[in-house]
């Protein structure tokens, strides 16, 4: 058997197996490079209407779906091989039964990704971007804010999460030390501006 999966007509399927089992692997472990952001250069509902009929939706890991499309086409491969050697004999040159997987395995897989993505949890990111931090209060820790000579700074997001930020008074005349918490209203670039907390402003926020 093995030695039927490495002959030049099974090849590709077999190859295609093995790159699965690598992939499920990855996937299994965790190692976070299943879900990527296909929306992010995607322009047009054409395109969008695409990634849907391949059952590439957002709830579906690349790496499961790749994983399930390589299932399929081996499968697929496998069957057309079997089936022309019981017809006719000999199995069809590799480039053939290629053509005639990929063709039955795209619609296939999109059944099968549809069918995992309405079972699999959905995928929820904690990922927040910079400007996420402004409106948030932190706590300056070391050194003391002040124009042009930013402070170390702990703000909390919603999710939890601590980020360390340098941060200048909002109020070029200001000063803000160690321990006072503040409130950060802007960003340029690296360095946040912020409020600090005894500012009369704050007090009905």
């Amino acid at each position: 058997m093995l030695a039927q999966l490495l002959s030049p007509p099974y090849l590709p399927f077999a190859l295609a197996f093995v790159v699965m089992i690598g992939i499920g692997l990855i996937e299994a472990f965790g190692l976070g490079l299943g879900h990527l952001d296909l929306g992010a250069d995607i322009d047009g509902d054409a395109h969008v209407g695409l990634l849907d009929w391949l059952g590439l939706s957002e709830d579906m890991p690349v790496l499961i779906w790749l994983t399930s499309l390589l299932a399929c086409f081996t499968l697929v491969g496998l069957a057309i091989q079997q089936t022309a050697g019981s017809l006719a004999g000999s199995p069809l040159p590799w480039w053939m039964a290629c053509a005639g997987a990929v063709v039955a395995a795209i619609p296939l897989n999109t059944v099968a990704a549809n069918g995992l993505a309405r079972v699999m949890p959905g995928f929820e990111s904690t990922v927040v971007s910079a400007d996420d931090l402004v409106r948030l209060r932190g706590t300056v820790l070391e050194g003391t804010a002040r124009r042009d000579a930013p402070a170390r700074t702990k703000v909390v997001d919603a999710h939890g999460q601590a980020h360390f930020i340098l941060v200048e008074p909002h109020d070029a005349s200001e000063a803000i030390a160690a321990g006072e918490t503040v409130l950060v209203v802007r960003r340029e670039g690296p360095v946040y501006f912020v409020l600090p907390e005894r500012n009369t402003l704050l007090r009905s926020i």
